[in-house]
């Protein structure tokens, strides 16, 4: 990818499932004239439409939406894969001169696109664990501290609360006996890409819950287990990737007979306010983000997109 040395403007909407990503991302486009980039694991699959909540055909209409419906469900995707590919739209986009937003719930993309991939560092799952306890039990600085012994680079270029990123700098010293720093060195990539505007969407927990429920049942009622079962008479198994996504794996449940229609429903709520708890730690983790309450309303968002956008 190829971009000019002032750093692309990028507006990045985060938030867990069912915060209202989508409609703002498309209040905002819709206001400054962006183009819309999506950054979902399961809404690059054809087909997975209603679990995915991908916009409608007339948003995607209205507005420019890029990597969405990308793959077949049996083709091979990961955040390398959507690195690339969407780095090489927002290029072309960014010559174009038109403005970008980048709106999805799967933050390991997100994180790729603006920071990039230590290709070949796998996560070990057991190590990620046992920091997180020892997080929990002495706090972030006790991460901190490790990594300024271990790495003082990458710690002077860490905030001392971005759990996130002492996390993943430990990770790799761990995974590799490298430093970070010097796998940063070699793949060319330090600092975050763009100049990122990127907006947080947390709420009240109770209200998320609710609304989580809301959606669920919505998405029963324009016809979910339908749509499962057309992608499976396409000759698409239940053993697939996308087929293993949150909600979907439960209807594969019910239409192989392991679970009735509203246990299934109860466990792919149950499920989602899981995830969305997992999202919304993660996210707090990160103190880059600029934190807005949907109960506000919109208008404190677009005004803080338009001084970024200047």
């Amino acid at each position: 990818m190829s971009l000019s040395r002032e750093k692309p403007k990028l507006i990045v909407v985060l938030g867990p499932t069912a915060s209202g990503k989508t409609e703002i991302a498309l209040e905002i486009a819709g206001r400054t004239g962006a183009c819309i980039i999506s950054a979902d694991s399961v809404q690059v699959y054809r087909h997975f439409d209603i679990g995915s909540a991908k916009p409608t055909e007339e948003q995607r209409r209205e507005i420019p939406h890029f990597l969405i419906d990308i793959v077949d469900p049996d083709e091979g995707f990961n955040a390398g894969t959507y690195m690339r590919l969407a780095l090489d739209r927002i290029s072309r986009l960014v010559a174009d001169g038109k403005k970008i937003v980048v709106v999805g719930g799967t933050f390991l993309y997100v994180k790729a696109l603006l920071y990039g991939l230590l290709e070949g560092v796998e996560i070990d799952r057991e190590f990620r664990d046992s920091l997180a306890r020892e997080r929990d039990a002495k706090g972030v600085v006790s991460l901190y501290k490790r990594l300024e012994s271990i790495d003082p680079v990458s710690a002077g270029r860490i905030n001392p609360n971005d759990y996130v990123r002492i996390e993943r700098a430990l990770e790799v010293y761990h995974a590799t006996g490298e430093r970070m720093s010097d796998h940063q060195r070699r793949h060319g990539f330090a600092e975050q890409r763009f100049n990122a505007l990127k907006i947080g969407l947390l709420g009240e927990r109770e209200q998320l819950r609710r609304t989580i429920d809301e959606r669920v049942d919505a998405m029963i009622g324009r016809g979910w287990v339908e749509e499962v079962e057309a992608i499976r008479v396409r000759g698409y198994g239940p053993d697939l990737k996308p087929m293993k996504s949150i909600g979907y794996k439960r209807i594969n449940e019910f239409l192989d007979g392991q679970l009735d229609l509203k246990t299934a429903v109860e466990k792919i709520k149950t499920d989602t306010k899981r995830f969305s708890k997992r999202q919304s730690t993660w996210l707090r983790a990160d103190d880059s983000i600029k934190w807005f309450d949907p109960a506000d309303g919109k208008r404190p968002i677009l005004e803080a997109c338009s001084e970024f956008l200047g």
